[in-house]
């Protein structure tokens, strides 16, 4: 058991809240309004300060415990009870841990500058990275990269979302390299057409198969690739409604975006991250929730706009989780100026979903949570990395730990694949969760292996679960159909689970 060691008290907008800190883990836990979740930065013995301007979870060691990769560090998790800093290779300063060769363990996917690293182990326990080869490519600039297995061969592919030369007026290529093991990686697909800063994989339209959603920039539309299930692609953002933009403006300036299924359907929906001016250039889209309509509705994206997210000039990468554990996704949203146009403040969100199913809303619970006042950032990922059933947040610098309240439940579930069939990391599975209890509900995630501006969200996929107990039924739905099912009796834990 874990001790007590000190209190404090503070108000806030009416509410008394308490600082508790854990001894033996040095983690300071924020206990806020009732019902709400709270968070507090882990204290200096859990982790130093983050550099950089994005996050990625991940398994580096394949110990387990999630692992993270921040301004140029790995940052190595030590059973939960805090980190210890590896220097990643020189010059790497955004990547994200993929296993892409199928050995149990995180390799670093670097996509800036753009280099692969295997990571290797040695037996006293130390990690060694060894750079990948890589086939001849044409020069780009990347904020984001994204791995998935678009072909169902049970390995890991690359798409590598390119950006800008703003100077200059280039556009640099975005491209997929398409892994074949110990042949190495090709270069499969390659596109000019847009600025793109961020890349998202997820099977949307429930076909077996992964899809890519591409964030662009500088008003131009966003890009939904749909797989033909062989690994060629189309870009059908247009015919699907999910360009994410408004008014006469062919596309918005979109920086992140992130799946998730907002409405407890079991569809996967999507939230665009728009940064939007409002003056004399126009009222230019602001950030949208795009509710996918599913099989009846042909797989379209219903546009339902803000839900509740009040306007911010400078929105930018969405993270989203049940933070809350009561059962739907919540979404945290950070902001990359600290003062807009006409001097006003911009500040990252925290929003609590209250939605009444396809009836989306979220308000704001960024104070009562104890994220207030966070600066300006591009850094947003969010898990459990001590396994408390708490999803963590990384963010501007910091890892904030999180608690919710105590009372209602939560799974969480590792998926492994068998490198053959599914990928070792299974990206791109899809978990869905069903209550044996009365009324029936659903919970479905998606495991994916880069997002927003690459960022990336823990693996380990976290379930909210409200006042539902077990027993609970998991269903597994991988590539080409795969399925597999377990019955589970109790919940509040960590299982991993594989098909047969």
């Amino acid at each position: 058991m874990l001790a007590r060691s000190s209190t404090s008290e503070k108000g806030d907008g009416g509410v008394k809240a308490k600082w508790t800190v854990i001894a033996g883990v040095g983690v300071a836990a924020w206990v806020g309004a009732e019902g709400a979740v709270s968070f507090g930065p882990a204290g200096s013995e859990v982790i130093g300060a983050l550099a950089g301007d994005q996050a990625a979870w991940g398994d580096v060691d394949g110990d387990g415990w999630l692992d993270l990769f921040a301004g140029g560090t790995v940052w190595r998790n030590r059973g939960g009870k805090g980190f210890t800093s590896v220097a990643a290779p020189a010059g790497l300063a955004r990547a994200l841990i993929a296993d892409l060769d199928g050995d149990g363990k995180g390799d670093l996917v670097g996509f800036t500058p753009l280099a692969f690293w295997r990571t290797r182990v040695s037996s006293a326990g130390e990690l060694a990275f060894e750079p990948m080869a890589l086939p001849e490519l044409p020069a780009t600039s990347s904020c984001a990269a994204a791995c998935a297995d678009v072909d169902g061969d049970g390995r890991l592919d690359v798409f590598v979302a390119g950006y800008e030369d703003w100077e200059k007026q280039l556009t640099f290529p975005s491209f997929l390299l398409r892994n074949a093991g110990e042949k190495g990686f090709a270069l499969a697909w390659t596109s000019a057409e847009h600025r793109s800063r961020s890349v998202a994989a997820c099977d949307f339209d429930e076909d077996g198969d992964l899809d890519w959603y591409v964030s662009n920039y500088r008003l131009q539309p966003n890009d939904l690739w749909v797989n033909d299930g062989q690994g060629a692609f189309a870009n059908e953002a247009k015919a699907r409604n999910a360009l994410a933009t408004s008014g006469d403006f062919p596309g918005g300036h979109s920086i992140g975006a992130c799946f998730g299924d907002f409405d407890g359907d079991g569809h996967v929906d999507l939230f665009a991250g728009n940064f939007a001016h409002v003056d004399e250039r126009g009222d230019q889209p602001k950030s949208r929730f795009l509710r996918n309509a599913g099989a009846a509705g042909g797989w379209r994206f219903e546009d339902r706009g803000e839900c509740g997210l009040a306007y911010q000039e400078s929105y930018a990468v969405p993270a989203c989780g049940d933070f809350d554990r009561d059962g739907r996704l919540d979404l945290y949203v950070t902001t990359v100026y600290a003062m807009a146009s006409f001097h006003q403040p911009n500040f990252p969100v925290l929003m609590r979903n209250v939605s009444e199913g396809a009836a989306l809303r979220f308000v704001d619970t960024t104070e009562d949570a104890g994220l207030g006042g966070l600066p300006p950032t591009y850094m947003a990922a969010c898990a459990d990395f001590d396994r408390d059933g708490d999803l963590d947040l990384a963010t501007a610098g910091k890892l904030y730990v999180g608690a919710a309240p105590t009372a209602r439940h939560w799974l969480e579930v590792r998926v492994t694949g068998d490198g053959k069939r599914v990928a070792r990391d299974a990206a791109g599975v899809q978990v869905r969760v069903r209550s044996a209890k009365e009324p029936a509900q659903t919970w479905t995630r998606s495991v994916e292996l880069g997002s927003s501006t690459g960022n990336a969200n823990g693996t380990v996929l976290h379930f909210g679960l409200g006042d539902r107990g077990g027993p609970v039924e998991v269903e597994l739905r991988g590539p080409k159909g795969l399925r597999a099912t377990r019955t589970l009796e109790g919940v509040d834990r960590l299982v991993e689970l594989a098909f047969d």
